[in-house]
This record gives C-alpha cells, sequence and structure tokens, in this order.
C-alpha cells in the first residue's frame, strides 16, 4: 500500500489534464471576447451601410 501511495504522489498526469482544460478554458474565454467586440462593429458598420444605401436610391 505504501508503494502505492508513493507512485500516486509522483504521478503528474492528472495535473497536466488541470493545466489543458485551464488553458482551453482562456483561449475560449479570449475567443468570445472578441467575437463580442466583433460583432459589435459589425452591427456598427452595417447600420450604416443601410443607411447610407437607402439615401442614396431615394
Amino acid at each position: 500500500m505504501k508503494k502505492f501511495l508513493e507512485l500516486f504522489a509522483k504521478d503528474e498526469d492528472g495535473a497536466v489534464t488541470v493545466d489543458w482544460v485551464v488553458l482551453t478554458a482562456a483561449i475560449v474565454g479570449i475567443a468570445l471576447a472578441i467575437i463580442a467586440v466583433i460583432r459589435t462593429s459589425l452591427e456598427s458598420a452595417a447600420t450604416s451601410i443601410a443607411a447610407s444605401i437607402s439615401t442614396a436610391f431615394t
């Protein structure tokens, strides 16, 4: 039993998994923030273009 506990304490596979989960969550969070910024800018640009087209053809 003592040998099993020593091997278990030295095993770092779970720590690597946690690192990957944290990195993935950070990447997803950054991607969502970028999408939010781009979406706001695109909506503003689309509104401006629609207004320009509307005034050009009236």
